[in-house]
């Protein structure tokens, strides 16, 4: 689907689209962080990011769970070390490369992320409901956009 033409955004209208999504940003991280507080394992917004994505893309590196969530590649070791050493992720075995780690959640990583994760569905699908079908498929749309090509990264050759 190509741009329409006919949408012109003044400096005005892009400026209010950013400090929504600002505002809309800070209501995740707050749910987030309520959320992991009442964990017990001390972990962090990285760490649920990454339990997040390798839920989504089971297999995923650390090089490509850096790229995904903007952490340095020592960040993104670190946060996938505390994983392992809790027993929330574990390292596939079979990979010929072992610099590349694959890595995928345990039982108690996808129950872990999807404590913090429940919450945000019940704030996205209330938001979702405001904006109304064609609101979904629009967010949606402008959503993919700015991620841009983060959307393929770590993706595996069967879900792409």
């Amino acid at each position: 689907m190509s741009a329409d033409p006919r949408l012109i955004l003044r400096e005005e209208e892009l400026d209010s689209g950013l400090e929504l999504m600002l505002l809309a940003e800070a209501t995740l991280w707050a749910t987030v962080d309520a959320a992991l507080e009442a964990e017990t394992q001390g972990l962090g917004r990285p760490h649920w990011r990454a339990a997040f994505l390798l839920r989504r893309r089971p297999g995923v590196g650390t090089r490509d769970l850096g790229r995904l969530t903007g952490l340095s590649k020592q960040a993104a070791s670190r946060t996938l070390n505390d994983l392992l050493k809790l027993g929330l992720a574990e390292i596939e075995s079979g990979d010929l490369d072992a610099r590349r780690r694959p890595a995928r959640l345990t039982e108690a990583g996808l129950a872990f992320e999807a404590r913090i994760a429940e919450r945000l569905r019940t704030l996205l699908g209330r938001a979702y409901r405001t904006g109304g079908l064609d609101g979904v498929a629009g967010a949606r749309r402008i959503l993919a956009a700015l991620a841009g090509p983060r959307t393929g990264v770590g993706l595996r050759r069967e879900e792409t």
